[in-house]
């Protein structure tokens, strides 16, 4: 049975594989401008400013941070906005954004920047100047968001039993508190890209890779 659909502000995708070797040692470090991605850019304020995010700090809206679903906390990238040229450097500090065809939330002050607060989305390029491999670490693969618990339980007991470890995020947004499943710990971004992919053929999931952090989750968006 397929997971409900959620609305499209909320909908969440993720990734699951089995365990299997990273492409890069956890935590080796990536040359300036060895990394780069082209996709489209969002922003959050309000009203997750004064929440925590999820590498445990308090979000400050003004300053140059944002939220990427695969990339190291503290890892520091460019961020080009394609249709004017502008650019800033922001720090990762949290997870999101969980929409499709986005591939990182700004800071306001980010997204002030690079001009982009009033088209509220934009093409981008990511360029990593430093911080963690981007293809290192574990990764977790999120199928589906629920508001009801039950639901969410059923689809992770099923996970489970085919794809261990299965888990469940809860989360509070403000169109109420929902529940992502999340299957497998997966070495290797790119081996839990292929998870991601071959879970969306054989079983019909919108898939969506996730990093597992060490630090307590705190304000996905």
């Amino acid at each position: 049975m397929q997971p409900t659909a959620t609305p499209p502000a909320t909908a969440e995708r993720a990734k699951r594989s089995t365990d299997t070797g990273s492409s890069s040692p956890k935590g080796a470090d990536v040359p300036s401008g060895a990394y780069t991605e082209e996709g489209r850019a969002s922003w959050y304020g309000e009203p997750f400013n004064g929440r925590r995010a999820s590498n445990g700090e308090i979000y400050d809206m003004n300053k140059l941070t944002a939220a990427h679903r695969t990339m190291a906390f503290g890892t520091m990238v460019k961020v080009t906005n394609l249709t004017n040229g502008k650019s800033t450097v922001v720090r990762i500090t949290d997870r999101g954004p969980f929409v499709d065809n986005r591939i990182i939330d700004l800071s306001m002050a980010a997204a002030k920047a690079i001009e982009s607060i009033g088209p509220g989305v934009v093409p981008v390029r990511l360029e990593v100047i430093s911080g963690s491999d981007p293809f290192g670490g574990f990764f977790t693969v999120q199928v589906g968001a629920f508001k009801e618990k039950e639901n969410a339980e059923r689809l992770r007991l099923r996970l489970n039993a085919q794809y261990p470890p299965s888990t469940i995020q809860q989360v509070a947004l403000d169109e109420g508190t929902f529940y992502r499943v999340r299957a497998g710990k997966i070495s290797g971004e790119q081996a839990a890209q292929k998870f991601a992919d071959d879970l969306h053929e054989r079983e019909g999931f919108h898939t969506m890779v996730i990093r597992l952090d060490d630090t307590p989750s705190g304000g996905d968006q």
